[in-house]
């Protein structure tokens, strides 16, 4: 019987090592290119009341801030060059109140719209949940949904 334990704890053992060892990659933040940093930054602080972070840089060229879930959001201003900008190539945001972050694009003079485009429509996925498309002042899509 002591037998049989120590055998089970060996595997136990071997188990969670194994799940230590092959752990995935995951996500600790996205990066966003920008014109003008103060221009980006006061928007994603505005619109979304994301906490500015400490950044190590210091340089007046880059903005962090907490975007929930352990993850940050990277603001890096660069010497601009023209680039292709497609809605398919976004990042989303999910709010528990959807109407009441309409109200606040709409008191910030921010236009949204639905995935086909058409302006102050709201888009009804099959699963119920609600979404809209923005611009950030550089031109990026962003999808706010309420899946919160």
């Amino acid at each position: 019987m002591k037998k049989s334990f120590v055998i089970l704890g060996g595997i136990i053992c071997l188990s969670i090592m194994s799940h230590t060892v092959t752990a995935q990659a995951k996500i600790t933040h996205i990066a966003v290119y920008v014109k003008e940093l103060k221009r980006s930054a006061d928007f994603y602080s505005k619109v979304f009341q994301f906490t500015e972070l400490d950044e190590p840089f210091k340089d007046g060229l880059h903005a962090w801030f907490d975007i929930g879930n352990n993850l940050s959001l990277h603001i890096i201003q660069a010497p601009w060059e023209p680039i292709t900008i497609n809605k398919n190539n976004h990042i989303c945001f999910s709010v528990p109140d959807m109407d009441q972050f309409i109200a606040k694009l709409n008191n910030l003079g921010i236009e949204f719209g639905d995935w086909p485009g058409n302006k102050g429509k709201v888009n009804l996925r099959p699963d119920g949940i609600k979404q809209i498309y923005i611009k950030d002042p550089d031109g990026y899509w962003i999808e706010i949904n309420d899946e919160y």
